[in-house]
């Protein structure tokens, strides 16, 4: 099961109700944030997470109200959790970002960390899911993000009882390999079945393009920005952002289950209005709203 927490869902500048960027996406053990905002500490206290908590972040780009937070985040995790490790991914370039932003104040107990430079495709994988990145475009360089799950199966143990089966062939079939008993052959399927993974992608700051096609691509869960409403489409074309009903139909052509619109502008003051394009164009569709949570 995967949950997703929003610690930020606004644009260039944070309102009363919308902070910079932020999306903690937890699986098992692993918390994964993408991309952190300015003020994303005291988001992270009021939703009752602690920074520890974290084990990765993913970086979609340098613009400043995805990074802000960065340099608070990893000084308090340094002070809290001294002796652990985390990762942090971002587009090239990124290790020397992170110089120059640990270079510009009197650094303090930042956490240990390992920095990944990543392109196009898998940059992590472990027993469950594997992470991918796609490349999009926008003024900067710029990533988004899927979680995939891999495809688990579940053996019927009142099956592979009557057939004798037990111990290490278990462990065959759970993998996926035939296994043969008292010289009859029995293939996995005989006696288990497949629960299909899920795909949660994020995509960030961008113009259409192949990379966000690629990510929506059979999303369970799709986070995509949409920055303004299609009737100033020209302003949101100039600064390489989405549209709502762009986002919207994203989603529609790419056989997503579920649309979050998140990176709201702060000309809008209520989501009514970008809720109802985003309707217009896709069925199963929620805007984000900082602390909103749920499960996957």
């Amino acid at each position: 099961m995967m949950e997703v927490l929003f610690l930020g869902t606004g644009c260039m500048q944070p309102t009363k109700a919308r902070n910079h960027s932020g999306i903690l996406l937890s699986h098992d053990k692993e918390n994964i944030l993408f991309d952190c905002g300015e003020g994303i500490q005291r988001q992270m206290r009021i939703a009752g997470v602690k920074p520890a908590k974290i084990t990765r972040i993913c970086i979609s780009h340098w613009h400043g109200d995805h990074v802000f937070g960065l340099p608070g985040l990893l000084s308090t995790m340094g002070a809290d959790k001294p002796e652990k490790k985390i990762y942090i991914y971002g587009p090239p370039g990124t290790k020397e970002y992170m110089k120059h932003l640990l270079l510009s104040f009197a650094a303090k107990d930042i956490i240990e960390h390992e920095i990944i430079e990543i392109k196009d495709g898998k940059f992590f994988e472990n027993d469950d899911f594997i992470l991918e990145s796609r490349h999009l475009k926008h003024s900067v360089l710029c990533y988004g993000f899927s979680l995939i799950e891999k495809d688990k199966r579940k053996i019927n143990i009142a099956k592979a009882e009557k057939l004798g089966i037990s111990g290490p062939n278990l462990g065959k079939l759970q993998d996926g390999e035939s296994i043969t008993i008292k010289g009859k052959s029995i293939h996995p399927d005989e006696v288990s079945t497949v629960t299909k993974g899920k795909k949660v992608s994020y995509i960030a700051d961008t113009t259409l393009c192949d990379g966000a096609y690629a990510l929506a691509k059979d999303c369970t869960v799709l986070i995509s920005e949409g920055t303004h409403l299609d009737e100033i489409k020209e302003k949101t074309e100039k600064y390489m952002h989405l549209t709502v009903k762009e986002a919207a139909l994203l989603a529609s052509e790419s056989n997503v289950e579920k649309l979050v619109v998140t990176h709201i502008s702060q000309r809008y003051k209520e989501s009514g209005a970008v809720l109802e394009e985003a309707k217009n164009y896709f069925h199963n569709v929620v805007v984000a709203e900082d602390f909103m949570k749920f499960k996957i």
